[in-house]
């Protein structure tokens, strides 16, 4: 479990990163996107990662990490749409759009630490392509939740499925890392006389 969460938050802190960047790029403008807005951006994310396992050649130079991260970030300004309500105009400064990020993803955290310990770390067979097909269901069932304004009879709501997708996208993107470092020491071994 140290290993794991050594490296969520390692991967966390990249997703972070490029929050701040492109918060200071373009400022708070996200906080006018409706929840089913930043739903159909994660599934857009989400349906080219699949597409990307699918097929054998790319006609734009993006693989799967910055998708993944990407559905990290939304998943984590949904969460703060839920909480703070959709805004008319860009409200927040950067400090404190930063400050609810890190509180979601504080909250996300310890959920993963919680379901981990009840899984047994099940995550760590699962395949990336897997976790992509996971993350879709998600975003079906949110999509559907929003279909009937948030209503549902048994089902958790909304929030606990964007956690969820953080979750996933995380490791998934732990998973690329490892095939990353253990490809380019592979290379390393292969090139030493």
């Amino acid at each position: 479990m140290k290993e794991t969460l050594r490296a969520y938050d390692e991967v966390i802190e990249q997703c972070r990163e490029l929050f701040v960047a492109k918060l200071k790029d373009y400022g708070a403008a996200w906080r006018i996107l409706r929840l089913p807005s930043l739903t159909d951006q994660i599934f857009i994310k989400a349906q080219r990662i699949r597409s990307l396992q699918e097929k054998t050649t790319r006609k734009v130079d993006e693989g799967e990490r910055s998708e993944f991260i990407g559905i990290v970030n939304y998943s984590a300004m949904a969460l703060i749409q839920i909480e703070k309500g959709v805004a008319d105009m860009p409200d927040l400064d950067p400090s404190e759009a930063i400050a609810l990020y890190d509180d979601q993803i504080g909250r996300t955290r310890a959920l993963m630490e919680a379901k981990n310990h009840d899984y047994g770390e099940a995550w760590r067979d699962m395949r990336v392509s897997s976790l992509t097909d996971l993350i879709l269901q998600k975003l079906l069932r949110v999509k559907q939740i929003e279909n009937n304004q948030g209503v549902t009879r048994v089902s958790e709501g909304v929030d606990a499925n964007y956690q969820d997708m953080i979750n996933y996208a995380v490791f998934a993107l732990i998973h690329l890392g490892e095939e990353g470092t253990a490809g380019a020491a592979a290379e390393v071994q292969n090139k030493t006389p």
